[in-house]
């Protein structure tokens, strides 16, 4: 029998994992100290449904939406701001939202919110949208182009690029999880929520990227988006794991960074 608890846990089987989350904080507060942007932009009624806008010096290519992880329960945008930094020097606006988190919110209202998010950083950045989301925020973006996206159509149809970084795909084994204590998920919006049973829109670019050392099932994620929706391109990174895959968005060269925010 599975252990589904161990098979979504990171930190146990990454060397000091404790301290990524402090290191991606000060790079985050010392990006926004030097970078300013348009800071905690409301763009819905809950307490968290704040976003934080990056403009290029010159008219922007289009639109960046990094979309954090965290599994639905924990981080905001504060801990993310610098992975802007690659997209913007590229000539990119990105945008960094915040999200309810479970318990207060639900999976399904999550989704709903992401694409409030979206929608509204839309309105204010001409151009195509590129999505990118790491973990629990690359499920959130892969639900974005499913055949029942909450986005409307005219803002769906500028999505250009989705980008899934370690993301979760299929929601059923999180079902077995302790986890589920606060995600709450039921059999039926766990299938709902996962979009490897869903269809998708046409249109736009699809890919996963994984670290080769990251858990087992976080590799059967991505490459079950793969099988899924015909035309996804599967990344495997060598030598990186959940919590250092996010560092290749950090470098303008990086192959993710390339396909996120061409030039």
């Amino acid at each position: 029998m599975i252990d589904w608890d161990d098979a979504f846990q990171n930190a146990a089987y990454i060397a000091d994992a404790g301290a990524y989350p402090t290191g991606w904080a000060a790079q985050a507060a010392a990006f926004r100290a030097k970078a300013g942007g348009a800071l905690d932009l409301a763009y819905g009624a809950p307490p968290r449904a704040k976003l934080d806008l990056f403009q290029p010096a010159t008219r922007a290519r289009g639109l960046v939406v990094f979309v954090h992880g965290g599994y639905w329960l924990k981080f905001d945008k504060s801990t993310w701001s610098h992975l802007a930094a690659s997209a913007l020097a590229r000539g990119w606006a990105v945008a960094l939202p915040s999200y309810s988190l479970a318990p207060e919110a639900t999976i399904p209202e999550i989704t709903a919110q992401i694409a409030a998010a979206i929608a509204f950083a839309g309105s204010h950045v001409a151009g195509p949208i590129h999505l990118a989301g790491h973990s629990a925020g690359g499920h959130l973006v892969t639900r974005m182009v499913c055949a029942d996206s909450p986005l409307a159509p005219t803002m769906g149809d500028r999505i250009a690029q989705v980008v899934s970084i370690s993301g979760l795909h299929d929601l059923r084994p999180l079902l077995h999880t302790r986890m589920n204590e606060n995600l709450r998920l039921t059999p039926e919006t766990a299938a709902a929520e996962s979009p490897v049973l869903q269809l998708r829109l046409s249109g736009m670019a699809v890919s996963a990227w994984v670290g080769a050392l990251e858990r087992p099932e976080f590799l059967r994620q991505s490459a079950l988006l793969r099988e899924a929706w015909t035309g996804v391109g599967l990344e495997v990174i060598a030598n990186r794991h959940h919590f250092d895959i996010i560092a290749e968005l950090c470098n303008p060269d990086s192959r993710i960074t390339q396909g996120l925010a061409p030039v």
